[in-house]
């Protein structure tokens, strides 16, 4: 019995390719160890839509930080949902990283792509700062008038190109005009969103004995578990949508309002979904929940009731 439940969960991991971003797959397994030692050949990352195809070729050397980006981002939610039902578990050996689980527009698929947009602008700029590419370097834009006591010194990290990077290579698939592209690209930038609004400014004190007489500052990204921190508290308000479909020149298209009139409307740092969780307690081929093992899983508790809220700061919980 167990052999044909996973016999239906591999079916179901079948119908889930067509509607993921499986270049995510880049981040784990062979491919990813291989990125230090071997050039990256673009045609080889499963998944890739023309758009990314040109800009993986035309940025070849930004890409491991494009896949190492993912990587972080996938390891901070697995980290931030470690005590929940669903710990963002990933299946080895699949293009479809998640499973089923990221087919929904559920809460759990908005927070997997803002962290992955997130850890994506994260790692490029940070290798940006380093020294890592040719094409990139030290943000000389935003400075502006230094402080009191300060001067500008150092290397402020770029997040507008790490930013950029990121928009035009992970919303390149996002062009349907379709409920679930809206419902990504607007979560894709919300990670993104989530660095600028922590970005801080970063000093080194100069002067005999440590006296800091003088000190030199630089705009820096925050640790990206500060990113993950952020992120988690938008995944716990997440504000639910409803689908509208309206008639445009180019066809029928559909877009997101939001399904309470009462609550204040998602801002561009919010994240958005429109569809409910499943119940993560028991195993479900056609969700892709494995289930709750080596811990107890009430699923008539109260906080287990929050998976399917009629408020908007809600998610899924598990009972210790």
């Amino acid at each position: 019995m167990a052999s044909f439940g996973y016999f239906l969960f591999l079916c179901g991991l079948s119908q889930a390719l067509s509607s993921y971003p499986i270049w995510w797959s880049l981040a784990i397994g062979h491919q990813y160890s291989s990125l230090g030692t071997q050039p990256i050949l673009c045609g080889s990352i499963p998944g890739l839509v023309p758009k990314q195809l040109r800009f993986c070729r035309n940025y070849v050397e930004i890409m491991p930080s494009v896949a190492e980006g993912v990587k972080i981002g996938i390891q901070e939610c697995q980290h931030q949902f470690r005590g929940r039902r669903w710990n963002c578990t990933t299946v080895n050996d699949s293009l479809a990283i998640f499973g089923p689980v990221l087919d929904k527009a559920t809460r759990e698929s908005a927070f997997v792509h803002a962290i992955a947009s997130a850890g994506v602008a994260f790692a490029v700029t940070r290798s940006c700062a380093e020294g890592s590419a040719t094409i990139c370097g030290c943000d000389t834009r935003h400075k502006g008038s230094p402080g009191e006591g300060w001067k500008w010194g150092g290397c402020s990290e770029d997040v507008e190109f790490g930013s950029m990077v990121s928009r035009e290579f992970a919303d390149a698939r996002e062009n349907r005009p379709d409920a679930r592209s809206a419902m990504n690209r607007h979560n894709n930038e919300a990670g993104r969103t989530s660095i600028i609004e922590l970005m801080h400014l970063k000093c080194k004190c100069h002067g005999l004995s440590g006296s800091c007489e003088v000190k030199t500052c630089w705009w820096s990204q925050p640790d990206f578990r500060v990113i993950g921190d952020y992120l988690k508290d938008k995944y716990d308000s997440a504000s639910e949508m409803v689908v509208e479909k309206h008639r445009e020149s180019r066809g029928w298209v559909e877009t997101l309002r939001p399904k309470y009139n009462f609550f204040k409307a998602p801002t561009e740092k919010d994240l958005v979904y429109y569809e409910n969780s499943p119940n993560f307690c028991e195993p479900n081929p056609e969700t892709g929940s494995f289930g709750t093992r080596d811990r107890i899983c009430n699923v008539t508790s109260a906080r287990h009731r929050r998976l399917r809220p009629p408020v908007l700061r809600a998610g899924p919980q598990h009972e210790d």
